[in-house]
Formats: C-alpha cells, structure tokens, sequence
C-alpha cells in the first residue's frame, strides 16, 4: 500500500496502483495542494477499479488522452484501470480553481477538456521516459526502473508546476478567504455546521456560503460532510477497535444513525458493510 501521509478519500488503500503524492512548491500552496501521480501495469484482460470519496475540491489531471479539469462531486467516483497507463494531478484550492472556472458549480459531478497543448506535450515527453521497463522480477532492473520513473516525475512535476505558476492567478481577498473556509473546515473535527465555519472566520453565514459558490462549487455543508465522512471512513478502516458509535460522536454526529445515514447517502453502503469490504480495514473490528 501506498505511504500517504493524508489518506482520507482513499476507500480501498490495498487496491491502489503504485501512487505517489507530493506536495506542491511552497510557492504554490495557495493555489495547489498536492499532487498525486497513479501509474499501473496489468496483466491482458486484468481490471482494477479504483474507488474514491474525493475531497471536497476541483482536480487539473493530465493523461495521455489530455488535460482536463474535474469538478467537486457529490458522492463517490470509480475508475476502471486496464492495461498500461498514468496520470498526473493536481488537487487545486480554492484559490487555485478560479483561475480556471468562473463558474465552479457547473463543474459539480462533471469534467471538461482543458487547452493547454504545451502542458501535455511537457509532461507527455517526461513520463514516455518511463515507459521502458526491463525484467521487474531481477533486483538490479528493478532497482533501474524506480530510478527512471522517479527521474520522469519529478521532470513532469517540475513543468506541471512551472505551467500552473504561468496560469494560475495568486489569490485575490475572496481567494484567501475560501482557501481559509477551506483549512478550517479540513482541519477541525468539531466543525458539523456552517454558522461555526462562519463564526470562526470572523463573517456572515452567508459570506461562507457565497465563497463556497463561487470557488468551490459545493454548498459548504455539503463541503463539512464530505470531509467528515472522509475522516468517519478512515477510523473504520485504520483502528478495527472504534465502535461505530464512537466515531459518530467524535465527527460531530448526535448519534451513529446519523452518520449511517450519510455514509448510505454518499457511499451507498452502510458503515458496519464498509468496514467488512475485502481491502478497507483489518479484521477483528468492533461494530458498535
């Protein structure tokens, strides 16, 4: 399994191709805040589906078929890996996307093609530099293989970062703002509304709600959810010990019925099933 510092929205860790995440250049945390880079091998006629409870948050990715911008969702989202191939992402701020959206909610549940020819050709060039693989089951040829596909990324990384830095405009006072909404929410548990997130930045309820509009693309509750729900599906996995009940009231919920409910809603699947699903947590877990 992948060592990611920060896996929440990872549903099935275990399923995961080799994936690596890097934070952005310090000069562009305000606008980017990671980026993440998936690439996979299958044998013929082999499918991996890879399942996601996506951050509350607007993704850059390019691929060999292009570069495409991918909004906010609102529930979870799969993709189906075959044969050979890569991507590179960016995991954008708030911030970051209004560069590249005037309208975010129109992005929700949705993708669209994004033209920037000279960003694909870059990281196209880098990551071919990879695609020569010698014997895996040797140790010295695998070592050479770690060695370029490590070279090609961080080559690709360095263009990625160049072009955002060229494209993506620094925040303006709204973009500051929605990156903070953004962190609070993120970063503390004991946020479950939306007059606390108002509260805590110093504004109106409908000051969040306007900056969650306008560089998001998702209501801010909706924003608070997803992350609570990411944290929720964390716990069952990594501590088989933590009733369910507990982690209810940990996140916020004023009873385990509630977040049931929301985990039904977004993952269609209750809580106790989840953690019971081949590749989402170890045995041995307690269902209360």
């Amino acid at each position: 399994m992948p060592d990611l510092p920060d896996r929440r929205g990872v549903l099935y860790p275990d399923r995961l191709p080799t994936f690596h995440r890097e934070d952005a250049p310090r000069e562009l945390r305000d606008r980017i805040r990671w980026f993440w880079i998936p690439r996979w091998r299958l044998a013929p006629g082999e499918t991996s589906r890879q399942e996601l409870m996506p951050f509350p948050a607007s993704n850059l990715v390019v691929d060999p078929e292009g570069v495409s911008l991918s909004g906010p969702t609102t529930g979870i989202s799969h993709r189906d890996l075959r044969g050979t191939g890569w991507a590179i992402g960016a995991l954008l701020r708030p911030a970051g996307l209004a560069s590249l959206a005037a309208e975010p909610r129109r992005l929700r549940d949705a993708e669209t093609q994004i033209e920037a020819p000279e960003l694909h050709r870059a990281v196209m060039a880098a990551m071919e530099e990879a695609d020569v693989v010698v014997d895996p089951t040797r140790e010295m040829d695998q070592r050479e293989n770690d060695k370029r596909e490590s070279v090609a990324r961080d080559r690709a990384l360095r263009y990625f970062s160049a072009w955002a830095a060229a494209h993506l405009a620094a925040p303006d006072a709204g973009g500051v703002m929605a990156n903070a909404m953004e962190d609070l929410i993120a970063s503390d548990r004991s946020i479950v509304r939306v007059d606390q997130v108002a509260a805590a930045l110093g504004v109106s309820t409908r000051a969040v709600q306007r900056l969650a509009h306008r560089y998001v693309g998702l209501p801010p509750l909706a924003m608070i959810r997803r992350y609570r729900l990411q944290e929720a599906a964390q716990r069952l996995r990594e501590d088989p010990s933590v009733t369910i009940t507990r982690i209810a009231a940990e996140l916020g919920y004023s009873d385990h019925a509630h977040l049931s409910a929301d985990f039904r809603t977004v993952l269609g699947l209750s809580p106790r099933s989840y953690r019971r699903a081949p590749g989402a947590a170890a045995k041995g877990s307690s269902d209360g």
